[in-house]
Parts: structure tokens; C-alpha cells; sequence
């Protein structure tokens, strides 16, 4: 593991602690070893931790990002290193926190990696019974799903011990899915799209799905929630987002987005919505209203590709740029 400062032309470093948090927001954040590109698809802001988490996909890495002094810290060698060819089909794609640890995907290998954050080592790990697409901690019945959509289901490990040792407990199948997953803890559930039209709602206990509602998606792409106003918000890849109700899956608002929406993000604190679209190499702000209307209240370039988002709890946005391997900041102000 080495730790690394961003270039002095993106980031001149303070020598005190106090002086670090006035840092000003970095314009790019170039990723280790990325110059070539990097396939990313996942991305996301731990509050735990206090760090983005950047699966480096084709790098074999993971990347946190720490907002404010703006320092990386680069694990790497989690996975075999390729040359990016496009696409995010390599390596380790998609990442969450829970517990302290961070659960990795390592689609080449077919691997699930619990990473300790703390001295960047593997460890725990656990084979997956298909390819991944995301992985998510559900923290109600400390569990890990993962995402196998070219087997139409999600593969549920149950964690145990310390350090957690994933071990497989079940497959939930999702017939035409899944696509994307968030976890709702206060409600219990889990949501995912089918790709097509519908949003699924899961109960993480019985593992029963809740409801079927329709999203108004020609694709169904990325899933957002707000658990404390109970919204659930749908990215269509055409160019669209939707708020759905949490409780009955009413639509409460649409929203016209960039082309290519696929991974999508949301500030509780701002009460924004972030939809990027990677066919335009632009992204929408759109606002949430406190009935979970939407209103686009502006559009930023990103890049050619710029198909992913996160937004961390300092107003800042992060959008991934494949073809730059690096993350574009945007200041949400």
C-alpha cells in the first residue's frame, strides 16, 4: 500500500493540520497507474470512513480519496493489472464499506475481497458463483449481496467472525435483472431494476420481494435513495430521472437527463440529484423537491464516457472519466 499526494499542480499541500481543511477542491483527480484509462463503474462515499471509494477496475486497485487535505491512499496489486480496452470488465469494478471493511468485487478472478482499510491488506475473501456486477453491505442482517446479472440473481453471503469471512448463504433470483442495488436499512429492503421498466423492492430479512412498480425506464439504469423523506430515484439510460414513491412506487417526478444514464448519485444534505451521461459527456443537477418532484437547475460538462457518480458530505461531486483515468471534481455549491 503507498500513500500519495496529488500533484502540486492540482494541489499545493499545507504544512498544518488547520491549514489542510482550507485546501482548495481539486479540478481532476488522476488515479495511479491510470494514464492509459481506467474502466470504472462504481463508485462511493463512505461516511465511516470519510473517503470515496474508487474501485481502479483494469489497475488492480482500490483507490480513497480523503476530502479536504485531498490525499490518496493507492491499494494495489488486489487484482491481476490489464490495459484498459474499454468497457469496465476487469478487474476490481465495484466497492462498499461496512463495518470498518471494504467489500471488493474482482470481476476478472470472480472474487469477493474484504479489505482492511487500515493497513491495506486482503483480509478475508470468498469465490462467487458468477460474474459480478455490484457488491452492497446490508447492515440489518450484516450480509453481503452481490450482483450476477448474467445469471439473473444476486448471491447473498453471510458474514462471520472478525475479520468477516464471507460465506455463501443463498442466490435471490431476479428474472430480466439485476441492475444496479441500494439498501434501504430503515425500511429493511433492498431495491434493484429489472432492465427494463420495473424497480424491485426486496425485504432484506425474508428475502421476499415487496413490490414490483414501474419506473417509466425504456433501460433501467442507476438507483438512488433518500430513506429519512422515503424517495427512491431511477436513472433511464435514454436520458431521464425518476423519483419514485418508497412506500407505494407512485412516480412523484421525472426529469430529462444527458443520454446515457447509467450510475447515479444523491445528496441527502443538498437535496440534489446527479445524472451523468455518458453519450453527451454532460450531467444534470437536478433539485428534490420535498414531495420528490424534480427540476434540473443546471448542466456541467464531464467527459466522453463519464458514466458514474458519487457525491461525498462536502458538497463535492466526483465523476469518473475512463478515457482520462481520472475523477473530475465538481463543486456543488
Amino acid at each position: 500500500m503507498t500513500r500519495r499526494a496529488l500533484p502540486r499542480a492540482v494541489l499545493l499541500l499545507a504544512a498544518v493540520a488547520t491549514r489542510i481543511l482550507a485546501q482548495p477542491v481539486p479540478t481532476t483527480i488522476p488515479i495511479p497507474d491510470g494514464d492509459k484509462g481506467v474502466g470504472f463503474d462504481d463508485l462511493r462515499y463512505s461516511p465511516t470512513l470519510g473517503r470515496v471509494l474508487v474501485p481502479a477496475a483494469n489497475t488492480g486497485a482500490l483507490v480513497l480519496v480523503e476530502p479536504g487535505d485531498w490525499r490518496i491512499t493507492h491499494i494495489g496489486s488486489l487484482a491481476e493489472a490489464k490495459a484498459y480496452g474499454g468497457g469496465h470488465d476487469d478487474g476490481i469494478t465495484s466497492a462498499d464499506e461496512g463495518g470498518g471493511y471494504v467489500f471488493l468485487t474482482d470481476r476478472t478472478a470472480q472474487m469477493l475481497l474484504v479489505v482492511d482499510p487500515k493497513n491495506g491488506r486482503v483480509a478475508t475473501s470468498a469465490p462467487l458463483a458468477g460474474g459480478p456486477d455490484y457488491v452492497r453491505y446490508v447492515e440489518p442482517t450484516r450480509e453481503v449481496w452481490v450482483t450476477e446479472p448474467d445469471k439473473d440473481r444476486i448471491e447473498i453471503f453471510r458474514l462471520e467472525g472478525n475479520p468477516p469471512k464471507p460465506v455463501h448463504d443463498d442466490f435471490l433470483e431476479v428474472k430480466g435483472g439485476p441492475e444496479s442495488l441500494v439498501v434501504d436499512g430503515p425500511r429493511n429492503r433492498a431495491y434493484t431494476n429489472l432492465w427494463k421498466g420495473s424497480t424491485l423492492a426486496i425485504n432484506v430479512k425474508n428475502r421476499g420481494t415487496v413490490a414490483k412498480w414501474d419506473n417509466g425506464c425504456d433501460g433501467s439504469r442507476g438507483l438512488a435513495i433518500d430513506p429519512e423523506r422515503g424517495f427512491v430515484f431511477v436513472g433511464c439510460a435514454e436520458g431521464k430521472g425518476v423519483t419514485l414513491d418508497a412506500k407505494s412506487g407512485r412516480v412523484l417526478g421525472r426529469v430529462t437527463a444527458p443520454n446515457g444514464v447509467d450510475i447515479i448519485d444523491y445528496s441527502p444534505s443538498l437535496s440534489h440529484l446527479y445524472l451523468p451521461g455518458g453519450k453527451r459527456g454532460t450531467m444534470v443537477i437536478a433539485e428534490v423537491s420535498s414531495t420528490g418532484g424534480l427540476s434540473a437547475i443546471a448542466e456541467v460538462p464531464t467527459a466522453g464516457g463519464a458514466h458514474c457518480v458519487v457525491a461525498d458530505a462536502s458538497r463535492n461531486v466526483y465523476v469518473c472519466d475512463p478515457k482520462g483515468g481520472r475523477l473530475l471534481v465538481i463543486r456543488d455549491e
